[in-house]
């Protein structure tokens, strides 16, 4: 199976790795890998594998039992026992970053003014939004998120990750921060993401270290998607 480069240290952007296994229909199985494969929200990374003076570029990541890196289309597969140079695309990256720790700052904000949980979300870099369980939101509700979340931002807080026993983990209060837990029953080891004093919650994807590094936010929309339900959209500063 791939080693998870990218949960153990989310700032590496080059490593070596060994070639496991090269399918025309498959991808590509590396033994070490720093791509995040997608989820929870965040799309897997784009990048390059290296070996021979010959780049493969990787456009996608597939969960077919083990982590199936997808090249461009057209583009070789290094044979296996290869070893390869990999390298993720650095400002996909950190944008994806720094809008996934704006979301779970958002999630925070949320649930500690209106109490609210999370139903859904998605972003891209930049740019993301989640969904509320908000039957209704009071005057100036709009301009009140963005000006919490920004003085968040302002406080640098910083932002941990660790692994926890799933008994021990279900200890902290309010770790799932979604209307309906979505962490299945077979996992037995949880990875929590920790910003400082404001949020706590499961989560597998990748972050930065603090809350200054996500930049300031801007809520763009609160939109109505039924009773009982708030889509906020946020967006931020390049």
């Amino acid at each position: 199976m791939t080693v998870r480069l990218d949960l153990a240290d989310s700032t590496l952007r080059e490593w070596t790795a060994t070639v496991l296994a090269a399918d025309p229909e498959q991808g590509i199985v590396l033994d070490r890998s720093a791509f995040y494969p997608g989820g929870g929200g965040q799309p897997p990374d784009h990048g390059v594998l290296q070996w021979g003076g010959v780049q493969t570029r990787i456009i996608d990541v597939r969960r077919l039992g083990d982590y199936w890196l997808i090249p461009a289309e057209g583009d070789p597969l290094p044979p296996a026992g290869t070893q390869v140079q990999g390298a993720i695309e650095d400002e996909r990256r950190t944008a994806l970053m720094r809008t996934h720790s704006g979301l779970h700052l958002l999630s925070g904000v949320v649930f500690r003014d209106f109490g609210a949980l999370v139903t859904g979300s998605n972003m891209d870099p930049l740019s993301g939004r989640l969904d509320f369980n908000l039957d209704t939101v009071p005057e100036g509700f709009k301009e009140a998120v963005e000006e919490a979340c920004n003085v968040e931002v302002v406080t640098d807080r910083a932002i941990k990750a660790y692994e926890l026993p799933r008994d021990e983990a279900f200890q902290i209060p309010d770790v799932i921060r979604t209307a309906t837990n979505l962490l299945p029953p077979t996992i037995e080891i949880v990875r929590i993401v920790d910003i400082t004093g404001l949020d706590v919650q499961a989560d597998g994807g990748t972050h930065v270290a603090s809350t200054a590094h996500i930049g300031r936010m801007q809520v763009l929309k609160v939109e109505n998607k039924g009773k009982g339900f708030r889509r906020i959209r946020i967006a931020l500063e390049d």
